[in-house]
């Protein structure tokens, strides 16, 4: 019951962006936004995971929970829990949303995490609370896929743009997770983009990556300002909490 007070404990900081309550309410699945996770130590997730399964013969329930650093990985966590995918998503008056079809597909990615593809590693959040500035994510995650033997390693960056309205997911392979955390730190070199997969979903990513890159040197990096796309309007929406 510890975690459960401590989680708890800050209740009016916590923000809904996705419930579910099964139909014989044994079960509640809940996706937060923690806005107290700025005042915690620097890098903290500022997203919380709740899965309440209630005994109603005994009259007594069970508490998971977790502290995630983005979104698709909340809800993936949520669909493990036994969570309807389609129920997992965002309500609408949350409307970030992603800048073009790649940040789309990673996200979709993280959310579904084919054969369990991806195991988190670390992650570190950013906040700097200006109107000057977004919030930029990055997560470290070990790739099992066969295609991605030689770059074991993966770094998913989120920036947000400093007004909210969109977003935008970088993807980096590196062959040994210390070289991950050395980009992460220092920043000396562009982000190279992993390869995507084969496919139609694969191909859309590719087209993404061309008008999303300025490319130097056979490497791929990030332009300078990230403009959303008109396309993203039609892209699922997400949760951005606004900076104080």
């Amino acid at each position: 019951m510890a975690d459960f007070h401590g989680v708890s404990l800050s209740d009016d900081m916590l923000v809904p962006l996705a419930e579910h309550h099964s139909a014989d309410g044994r079960d509640t699945y809940l996706l937060l936004n923690d806005r107290s996770a700025i005042w915690d130590i620097p890098g903290t997730a500022e997203y919380v995971t709740l899965h309440i399964a209630r005994d109603i013969e005994r009259r007594t329930f069970g508490f998971e929970h977790e502290h995630q650093p983005v979104i698709p990985l909340a809800q993936n966590w949520l669909i493990r829990q036994g969570c309807p995918a389609e129920l997992a998503e965002l309500s609408k008056n949350h409307g970030t949303r992603p800048t073009d079809a790649l940040t789309a597909r990673l996200d979709d990615m993280l959310r579904t995490n084919p054969d369990g593809r991806y195991t988190v590693l670390d992650h570190s959040t950013a906040n700097p609370c200006s109107i000057d500035f977004g919030i930029e994510v990055s997560t470290l995650v070990h790739d099992c896929h066969p295609d991605s033997a030689h770059a074991l390693y993966q770094v998913f960056l989120e920036e947000t743009t400093k007004d909210f309205h969109s977003y935008t997911v970088w993807e980096d392979a590196f062959p040994a997770s210390e070289a991950a955390d050395t980009w992460v730190q220092e920043r000396s070199t562009p982000l190279p983009l992993a390869p995507a997969p084969d496919g139609t979903v694969g191909l859309r990513a590719e087209a993404a990556r061309v008008r999303s890159t300025v490319k130097t040197g056979g490497r791929a990096m990030p332009p300078a300002a990230v403009v959303p796309s008109q396309s993203a309007a039609a892209a699922p929406a997400r949760a951005r909490r606004s900076a104080p």
